[in-house]
C-alpha cells in the first residue's frame, strides 16, 4: 500500500484548504485576492496529477480526494458569486442539481450493483471545463470592470447550463446502460 501522505495528495489538500478562503475573498469583494488564490488552487490541481503520475505516487485516496477538492472549490466559488449577486441562484441550482443527481446515482449504484468505478466522461470533462471557465470569467469581471467581460460572462451562462444538463443526462444514460448489461 502506498503512503497516503505524499506530495500529490498534499497539493490536493492545499486546494481543499484554499476553497473557503477563496469564497471568503469573493464575499468580501476582494476579487483580486480571490483570483490569486484561485490561480494557486488551479496550479495545485495541475501539479498534483502530474506529480502522482511522474513519480508513481498515485493512491486510491488521491483518486477520490482530487475530484472532491475540485467540487468543493467550484461550489465555494459559485455559492459566493451568487451570494454577492454576480451569478443567478438558479444557475447555481442547476450545477448543484446535476452534482446531487450524480451523487445519488453513484450511491444507488454502489448499494445495488457491483459498480465501484465511476470514470468521468468526455461530456463531464467538458461540463467541468465550462463551469470553471464561467466561474473564472465572472471572477475576472468582478476584479476588472470591462464591458467586454460583462458581455462574455453573461454569454457563458446558457452554454454552461446546456452542457451541464447534457452531461448529467449522459451520465444517467451511461449508468442505466451499464446497469442493464450487468
Amino acid at each position: 500500500m502506498r503512503q497516503w501522505w505524499n506530495v500529490a495528495n498534499l497539493l490536493t489538500a492545499v486546494r481543499l484548504l484554499l476553497a473557503p478562503f477563496i469564497g471568503r475573498a469573493i464575499l468580501d469583494r476582494r476579487h483580486a485576492l480571490a483570483l490569486t488564490l484561485f490561480l494557486i488552487a488551479g496550479t495545485t490541481d495541475i501539479l498534483d496529477g502530474t506529480w502522482a503520475r511522474r513519480f508513481g505516487s498515485i493512491t486510491q485516496a488521491g483518486a477520490y480526494l482530487d475530484p472532491i477538492a475540485d467540487k468543493i472549490l467550484l461550489s465555494s466559488i459559485y455559492i459566493s458569486l451568487a451570494a454577492i449577486g454576480s451569478v443567478p441562484w438558479w444557475f447555481v441550482g442547476i450545477i448543484f442539481g446535476r452534482d446531487l443527481f450524480l451523487l445519488a446515482s453513484s450511491g444507488a449504484a454502489i448499494l445495488f450493483t457491483r459498480m465501484r468505478r465511476f470514470p468521468p466522461s468526455a461530456w463531464g470533462k467538458v461540463s467541468t471545463f465550462c463551469q470553471i471557465s464561467t466561474g473564472v470569467t465572472f471572477m475576472v469581471r468582478n476584479a476588472v470592470s470591462s464591458p467586454a467581460l460583462e458581455w462574455l460572462a453573461a454569454a457563458l451562462i446558457w452554454p454552461t447550463v446546456l452542457i451541464t444538463v447534457g452531461s448529467g443526462i449522459h451520465y444517467g444514460w451511461r449508468g442505466a446502460r451499464w446497469a442493464r448489461t450487468h
